[in-house]
């Protein structure tokens, strides 16, 4: 994994969500690379049980993009906090866009970088209901233009082995094991009392686009939160951050590989 040289402040109060980069930092970090690399942060605002905060996806992926940060010399951007939670409409509190929207804000997000001369953009997403990030990098890919989605689902599977998460990537969907991890780890204090004794298991969930969160699970859980611990959320980071190595050179090349 590169490191030292990507390491910067971040601002210490939202969560430590919105990156203090000045215009000359961007400029002297891209200064004889072969393209530089935006980091987009996308999460939610969506239910995550009675423990963990609605923002929930949104603090994760603004971890791992910290965590990207800290390692590579990539372009940090503050994040996209609301997307496509239409599962959960039953619980107070959740917000969502339509996923056309969605699909405009990252796109218009990435011309804008081009414009400024960042030609290469990751989105880090933290919300597994937004199925419209693919199509945007699908889409984008296509026209000649440099973009990635991260992590890729391998990425999470290496993290969850690496880190001895014992819930597979099937039970583990919504408030369980790895996001109350990664929370203890990042922002334990917004960790609330009630995650261990909260686990629901739910693995058949064929009909969740049609009916909903709600018709698999009452309390919003499905997974094992009760596993969750601040060691196995660093190593969760650790180990994406070295996934993101083979992203960061593929993108920051200034050739695409054969």
């Amino acid at each position: 994994m590169t490191s030292g040289s990507g390491t910067r402040p971040t601002a210490s109060g939202a969560g430590g969500l919105v990156p203090v980069d000045t215009t000359e930092d961007v400029r002297s970090r891209g200064a004889g690379r072969g393209r530089q690399v935006a980091v987009l942060p996308v999460g939610s605002f969506e239910q995550h049980g009675a423990f963990l905060p609605l923002a929930t996806d949104t603090l994760v992926a603004c971890a791992i993009a910290r965590e990207i940060a800290a390692a590579y010399p990539v372009h940090p951007l503050p994040p996209v906090t609301i997307s496509c939670s239409h599962e959960h409409a039953a619980w107070p509190g959740t917000v969502s866009i339509s996923a056309v929207t969605l699909h405009a804000v990252v796109r218009e997000i990435a011309d804008s970088l081009r414009r400024s001369g960042v030609d290469a953009l990751v989105v880090v997403n933290g919300h597994g209901g937004n199925y419209v990030l693919g199509n945007v990098v699908q889409e984008s890919s296509a026209r000649g233009e440099h973009i990635a989605l991260f992590p890729a689902a391998e990425d999470w599977e290496a993290a969850r082995e690496h880190a001895g998460v014992r819930t597979s990537l099937l039970t583990d969907m919504h408030a369980g094991e790895i996001e109350t991890s990664i929370l203890l780890h990042a922002h334990p204090e917004m960790v609330k009392e009630g995650y261990e004794k909260a686990d629901f298991v739910a693995d058949d969930r064929r009909h969740l686009l049609t009916v909903g969160m709600s018709a698999y699970t009452e309390s919003g859980v499905i997974g094992r939160p009760s596993l969750g611990d601040a060691e196995k959320g660093g190593k969760l980071l650790a180990s994406l951050a070295d996934s993101f190595g083979a992203y960061f050179s593929l993108l920051s090349s200034a050739e695409r590989p054969e």
